[in-house]
């Protein structure tokens, strides 16, 4: 069987990671807030000295007085771990196709429960603001599903009170491969809902590809172009058309099931 070129892309080795952060220096001196050297965001100045004590590294503007660090106003300001504590927690979280749960922080950083949950907290929603800025162009695939599946002795099918509907929607580059992935929680299946959501996260004259049920057809509303297909019986494997939908939504309830033990959908 020939290896699937996605599962086996390379990415960054952990001793790699090490090697570039794996002393306080380091990540100092990888840091992005200046790039260039100090500058106060007070002042501009550029002239400063550093106060070091036993909670942090301090920056002060000789213009101005200024104090400030150089986690300050970033997701890290306060904090009293080490710097490379933060990046191996990113490296973790952003390298495994399924992701990390907090529990599974706690253990591999040697932290408390709550100051790993706090982490990966604060680092799923950074990443969760930075995709916000994206919208979906060119060619999209769109697709209805449910995450969640009936508790015991509670409703079965599409009116459980436990399945949470969502569209899942991906961007394809010029070489059809997947670019951007928008996964949006609705109320309902409906046209007005997927309304205002398509005004939201799709660019105008993209071309979107769906199932053909009715309610894709909102995609209009933020001015795209909506080509549907008519699946019927078919099962995923012979949709080709829909091949990275189809991957995206498989992927993601495999991730949800083999990284948390208990989980809210509609959270």
């Amino acid at each position: 069987m020939a290896q699937n070129r996605i599962k086996f892309q390379p990415g960054m080795p952990m001793p790699e990671c090490i090697a570039h952060s794996g002393t306080e220096t380091q990540c100092e001196a990888a840091q992005g807030r200046w790039p260039h050297g100090f500058r106060c965001p007070r002042c501009g100045s550029a002239a400063h000295g550093v106060i070091q004590d036993d909670r942090a590294k301090r920056f002060q503007c000789k213009t101005c007085s200024h104090q400030t660090s150089m986690t300050a106003a970033t997701l890290m300001a306060a904090t009293k771990l080490p710097l490379t504590t933060w990046l191996l927690a990113i490296y973790l979280l952003s390298q495994d196709k399924t992701g990390v749960s907090a529990l599974a922080l706690m253990h591999q950083l040697g932290l408390s429960y709550p100051t790993a949950w706090r982490i990966h907290h604060k680092l799923m929603t950074a990443m969760t603001v930075r995709e916000d800025r994206y919208l979906l162009h060119g060619s999209v695939q769109i697709d209805d599903a449910y995450l969640g599946g009936e508790p015991s002795g509670g409703k079965p099918g599409r009116g459980s009170e436990n399945k949470v509907p969502f569209v899942a929607a991906v961007s394809l580059k010029d070489d059809a491969r997947p670019l951007r992935v928008k996964l949006t929680l609705v109320a309902g299946f409906t046209f007005q809902a997927l309304k205002a959501r398509s005004c939201l996260h799709l660019v105008p004259g993209c071309i979107v590809a769906s199932d053909g049920l009715a309610f894709f057809t909102a995609a209009t509303a933020a001015g795209c172009v909506h080509e549907p297909t008519v699946v019927a019986d078919r099962k995923p494997k012979g949709l080709p058309e829909f091949q990275w939908i189809n991957n995206l939504l498989a992927n993601l309830k495999t991730s949800l099931s083999g990284t948390y033990h208990a989980f809210r959908f509609s959270k």
